[in-house]
């Protein structure tokens, strides 16, 4: 059925339709007729009826409460009657795959005019089909399940999963080898560190903490163990599954007794007479994904160490929803295994040296968390620059106020060195092994997380200073800043607190630390 065409109107038509039963107004260039409308209006008659904006331009007054997608909605898009004759809408909502003109909403990259000595024209290309993926498949519900606290669709799972995302969220590695990434967009041999800081960074652009957690970001951390230390046959019956979206796995390390402290876990692991089994007994806390995870990647103490231990859902475990500062679309949960049986097979490295397969998930964990941490400071800087060129105060623009422009100056400069040095690291990452990496980049990785964690935090003060009391409001103009101030701490504590973090960089600097160094 063709759209109904919209009439056009000089502004002098629009004017004479300003009483509260014949009530019009233009934004945009375009002519809404609100006589209906006005009684359901959330903020009261009196702001419509008023004289300067019944019958008038009323643009500016309401961009400066609304957002634009308010426009879009299905309601308020019927109350439009037309256009303003000769004049062109210039205001336009999230265009699919686009790439934002606000000065740093993108990485330097990305943006128009610059260079990168780290990013090929198959990075350039990847990263255009991740934007339009995201935006097509993932913004929507990423909203949504934020909002209602449902897990992720399935159906983005599978979409996800149709051009092995799943995969390639792990990194570069083996376990690419005959996929089929992004529809054959990039071979799997030339998959490296910079195509998977993409991903994280597009699927961070949602803006929805919560739900980044719970796109399967149990898996990001559960998973890599089984890769690089479970046996063939085990990988062979678990990976496969789990990159399918199928099944759904999970990190259990952190106790309530023990979060930083790794070596302080209570979990215990005993085996059988026949040494056939593990038995396990503990407790796990704030576990991610947990409340619909298959397999759990746990952490055990057993009788000379640490082991890891990959146990399956069933008898013996269970798993209690724990509500956070964030949505519970992201699983979050604790765990009780009761007597869990668990076949000797599903041990993850070698018998009480845990701690090393722990220690070395730990850096891909955090350099994950440090691109997201990254990109979602650089979107409350976008939205911070809209917001202080379209609001005004004391009669004129807030970015007229020098206090605001040194907000500003402030959340660019720490946004910009984030990036510069998660690219750095970046660049090492693909030219090391495994191996290498732990050796070099442990103490770089753990000072870049808590580096980049508190520059986060005083980004989220700062937000919340230019957007005001919308600024701590759920929803409308300021719902990101809320949603990012609120959640914000949790990148500062998962994967390792910022102290803690801070401490073992120093460390791992003494470690090489020369013998004769002197003044």
């Amino acid at each position: 059925m063709a759209a109904k065409e919209l009439k056009q109107f000089t502004l002098e038509e629009v004017a004479e339709h300003n009483k509260p039963d014949d009530l019009w107004v233009v934004i945009d260039a375009k002519v809404y007729n609100l006589s209906r409308f006005k009684d359901l209006h959330p903020g009261g008659i009196s702001v419509l009826t008023d004289g300067e904006i019944a019958g008038q331009d009323a643009t500016e007054a309401f961009y400066g409460l609304h957002r634009h997608e308010v426009l879009e909605r299905p309601q308020y898009q019927r109350l439009q009657i037309g256009t303003i004759q000769g004049e062109q809408p210039v205001i336009y909502s999230r265009i699919v795959g686009e790439l934002s003109d606000v000065p740093y909403a993108e990485p330097t990259w990305l943006s128009q005019g610059y260079h990168s000595p780290y990013y090929t024209d198959n990075h350039r290309t990847f990263q255009q089909a991740i934007r339009r993926f995201a935006d097509e498949f993932i913004y929507e519900d990423a909203q949504a399940r934020e909002e209602d606290g449902k897990r992720p669709s399935q159906s983005v799972i599978d979409q996800m999963a149709a051009v092995n995302l799943h995969a390639m969220r792990m990194g570069p590695g083996k376990h690419l080898q005959g996929l089929s990434l992004m529809n054959g967009l990039v071979k799997p041999e030339e998959f490296n560190y910079f195509h998977e800081l993409i991903i994280t960074q597009e699927i961070a652009r949602c803006g929805a903490r919560g739900y980044g957690d719970g796109l399967m970001g149990g898996k990001v951390i559960g998973l890599p163990p089984v890769l690089n230390f479970g046996s063939e046959a085990l990988k062979a019956r678990v990976v496969p599954e789990v990159f399918a979206g199928r099944k759904f796995i999970c990190l259990a390390i952190s106790e309530a007794q023990a979060g930083s402290d790794v070596m302080g876990l209570q979990t215990t692991a005993v085996k059988t007479e026949d040494g056939k089994e593990w038995i396990v007994n503990g407790t796990k806390k704030w576990i991610t994904n947990a409340t619909f995870a298959d397999y759990f990647t746990v952490g055990c103490k057993t009788e000379d160490g640490l082991t890891v231990i990959l146990i399956e859902r069933g008898p013996g475990v269970e798993t209690r929803q724990i509500k956070t500062s964030y949505s519970t679309t992201a699983g979050t949960a604790y765990i009780t295994f009761d007597n869990v049986r668990v076949p000797i097979e599903n041990t993850l490295g070698e018998e009480g040296r845990g701690i090393f397969v722990i220690l070395s998930n730990f850096n891909h964990e955090r350099w994950v968390m440090c691109c997201s941490s990254a990109r979602s400071q650089r979107s409350i800087v976008e939205e911070c620059l809209k917001w202080a060129t379209q609001r005004k105060a004391f009669g004129k623009p807030l970015i007229s106020q020098a206090v605001i422009r040194s907000k500003l100056a402030a959340m660019i400069a720490r946004t910009e060195s984030v990036q510069s040095w998660l690219e750095n690291i970046t660049y090492q990452m693909c030219h090391m092994t495994y191996k290498q990496q732990s050796q070099k980049l442990a103490g770089q990785i753990a000072f870049l997380k808590s580096y980049s964690t508190r520059c986060a935090q005083e980004t989220a003060k700062d937000a919340v200073q230019i957007f005001g009391g919308r600024g701590i409001t759920r929803t409308g103009m300021g719902r990101f800043i809320e949603h990012y101030h609120r959640t914000v701490t949790f990148d500062a504590l998962l994967g390792g607190a910022e102290d803690v973090l801070s401490d073992l960089g120093v460390r791992q600097a003494m470690r090489a630390m020369p013998k004769n160094a002197r003044l």
